[in-house]
């Protein structure tokens, strides 16, 4: 699974460091040319979009996802455990949500052919595509965490959850951030 979310990381990165280099491109091309490939804000709006959607694998896998744990820590281990549970539960139901949203937005797209209303036209199965698979791959993840978190359940090794899908707290976060620093 980190490995999923590590690839996700670097697919976001190298995608933005791509854009970043048009949008540089395109703005010195207008400035010094007086050409503009009319086309960096739509290809901004893709990059965002299957970003995005990789960002919620990485946010999924790190457990880096925003939660309201004001009370978390206060109430019993057992009670925070299945918190912990239904959470995962939760972004699993959202995943398979996303899919079928997403699974909706594709066929229409196909059906009616569409294309962008920009310049250049993009039919526009290509970047929904791969914004799609990208949701799927979130979907695919939080799904196999929610098993997981639901045989753990199961089988009464609240601890385990615990251990695994509780929020990260100020100390663990300190922690992951002074590792990188050391590893750097």
């Amino acid at each position: 699974m980190h490995f999923l979310a590590h690839l996700a990381s670097r697919l976001f990165g190298a995608s933005l460091i791509g854009l970043s280099i048009f949008v540089s491109i395109e703005t010195l091309s207008r400035k010094l040319f007086n050409f503009s490939f009319e086309g960096a804000d739509e290809l901004g709006g893709y990059v965002l979009a299957v970003g995005s959607s990789l960002a919620f694998v990485v946010a999924l896998v790190d457990r880096a996802h925003i939660r309201i744990d004001v009370f978390h820590a206060r109430f019993p281990p057992k009670l925070q455990a299945i918190m912990d549970w239904l959470s995962i539960v939760s972004l699993a139901t959202l995943g398979a949500f996303m899919i079928y949203v997403g699974r909706i937005v594709v066929i229409d797209t196909v059906s009616y052919g569409s294309t962008a209303p920009t310049p250049w036209a993009t039919p526009l199965i290509y970047p929904q595509a791969v914004w799609f698979a990208a949701l799927c791959l979130f979907s695919f993840c939080a799904t196999l965490l929610a098993v997981k978190a639901t045989y753990m359940v199961a089988t009464g090794r609240l601890d385990d959850l615990s251990e695994h899908f509780h929020p990260k707290g100020t100390n663990e976060e300190l922690e992951e951030e002074l590792g990188d620093l050391k590893r750097r």
